[in-house]
């Protein structure tokens, strides 16, 4: 697990500490030991380590800027299409999978998750972004264009979430840890990013039990649709309340 924990420590270290010195140097730390002690280990950390690279190197913001969506979603398309065109293409393992139609019927438990997650986010996150003020580490959206721009990035941001720390990092780290070790080494990167990104205050204490929950539902159904499904329901009453939080008077149907 050694080399693994380095990983993520780096990518907390990176994202919340903004330490670039020691956080790269962790990064080559634990490529260096996993070379030494366990090859195959050493490449699918590589693959992790690229990609924090690649994000550490663009402003994670929730700038809705044309601009700046086009640079960070350049970096977040090639953190997730560099680790499977490699992990197929190079590595022949196919690792790195996106599993969308699995052919299997959700449960009833999974079809009644669903709008719990809706009820969930209605109750915690108007209480979490107003009441701490984190809802102003996002622009106001006045205008058609910037809602939806607002509605993209959001939405965008939640399925890239899926795609790269359940389907790639928990999904590499799983072929050489336990289940329990490599659910929290992914929930620490995951949670760590959306520290950055703006998800202050107490955010961790939600943000880091979703992050487990969601690769263990992923492990049970194996299913990207599925937990991109209770993502994108969390993350549309999110965007709900950040149009409410910045204009009061604009979707006034939360109770906080």
């Amino acid at each position: 697990m050694g080399p693994a924990a380095l990983v993520s420590l780096a990518g907390f270290t990176l994202l919340v500490l903004h330490a670039s010195v020691v956080g790269y140097g962790l990064l080559v730390l634990a490529l260096v030991v996993s070379a030494a002690l366990d090859r195959p280990l050493f490449r699918d950390l590589l693959l992790i380590a690229f990609s924090l690279t690649v994000m550490s190197l663009v402003p994670i913001t929730t700038d809705i800027s044309l601009g700046h969506m086009g640079v960070m979603g350049t970096a977040m398309i090639v953190a997730v299409a560099v680790p499977y065109v490699v992990s197929r293409f190079v590595y022949r393992d196919h690792a790195v999978t996106f599993p969308v139609r699995t052919g299997e019927p959700w449960t009833r438990t999974e079809k009644w998750y669903l709008p719990a997650v809706v009820v969930i986010g209605y109750a915690l996150l108007p209480v979490y972004m107003i009441g701490t003020g984190v809802y102003t580490n996002w622009p106001a959206a006045d205008d058609p264009g910037e809602v939806a721009r607002l509605f993209i990035g959001t939405n965008g941001l939640g399925i890239w979430d899926e795609l790269f720390f359940i389907c790639t990092v928990f999904a590499l780290l799983r072929r050489h840890l336990p289940m329990a070790q490599a659910n929290l080494l992914q929930a620490v990167l995951f949670t760590s990013f959306l520290w950055e990104l703006g998800f202050h205050a107490w955010a961790p204490f939600f943000i880091f039990p979703f992050a487990l929950l969601q690769a263990f539902i992923f492990t049970r159904t194996r299913s990207l649709s599925y937990i991109i499904c209770v993502h994108l329901l969390f993350d549309f009453v999110l965007f709900l309340v950040l149009i409410h939080a910045h204009t009061r008077a604009w979707l006034d149907i939360f109770v906080y």
